[in-house]
């Protein structure tokens, strides 16, 4: 039977969700907690990949296994094997033929800056010092809506078919002490939304303009968007599937 799992995970001590010789990941640490507890390798396929130190406030990943008589029991069980900075939400029956990746409709992913140094943020945020154009940079965000190929914005080596992403939101608000990007689509090229939160913030420093970026992804060039900005301060936020998937 097939079995989603949902769960978080800080990932700062973690090289991404990704099983990878010689690297602790987050594939790998909740791999070896399920077979502690059922005593047989049991393989999971995640919703995607989160690069090094980038973090999850929801992640789903799926696995078959023969049927869990108590889940709550091993939920509990999962929680208490599991490192502190993984824990399982929740685990539930699915389609035979559900997939965690493919069956995904959205992403959305958050990214967190801060303008003040604060110890408490040391490890889940970017600290930029210099005072920010909040309104230019949700100008520019709102450019992004109208765009479908961001080869601008990924990485050079990758196996990817196509660049194309359909983002259906993306703007910056102010929560708190901190400035959080948002950004939703169907899809993300590897480094994406890290690539476009730095050419967001040159826009927002003033280093460039805002109506630069139609330039920018036009010219499908990596070379031509700004820095990628620190994995700490990235979040997978949340994953949406269609409630057909659900074996009830």
């Amino acid at each position: 039977m097939r079995y989603f799992i949902e769960l978080a995970y800080n990932g700062k001590a973690y090289h991404g969700w990704q099983n990878q010789p010689g690297a602790v990941s987050v594939q790998e640490t909740l791999e070896k907690a399920l077979f502690t507890l059922l005593q047989v390798k049991t393989p999971v396929i995640g919703a995607g990949r989160t690069d090094a130190g980038v973090h999850a406030s929801q992640f789903f990943a799926h696995f078959d296994t023969e049927e869990i008589a108590e889940i709550d029991v091993l939920i509990y069980k999962l929680n208490c094997v599991l490192p502190s900075d993984v824990v399982v939400f929740d685990l539930f029956k699915v389609k035979d033929d559900s997939h965690a990746r493919f069956d995904a409709v959205s992403r959305s992913y958050e990214y967190h800056v801060v303008q003040q140094k604060n110890p408490f943020d040391f490890d889940t945020a970017h600290f930029v010092r210099n005072e920010l154009d909040l309104e230019k940079m949700n100008l520019a965000a709102s450019f992004l809506i109208g765009y479908t190929d961001f080869k601008c914005f990924s990485k050079s080596k990758t196996d990817v078919h196509t660049y194309n992403c359909s983002i259906v939101s993306a703007f910056w608000k102010k929560r708190e002490n901190k400035l959080v990007f948002h950004i939703t689509a169907n899809r993300f090229l590897r480094n994406m939304v890290r690539a476009i939160v730095g050419t967001l913030l040159e826009i927002g420093l003033g280093k460039i303009p805002e109506e630069r970026l139609h330039e920018i992804i036009k010219s499908r060039d990596r070379k031509n968007a700004g820095t990628s900005v620190p994995a700490k301060g990235l979040f997978l936020t949340k994953i949406e599937y269609p409630t057909s998937i659900v074996n009830k």
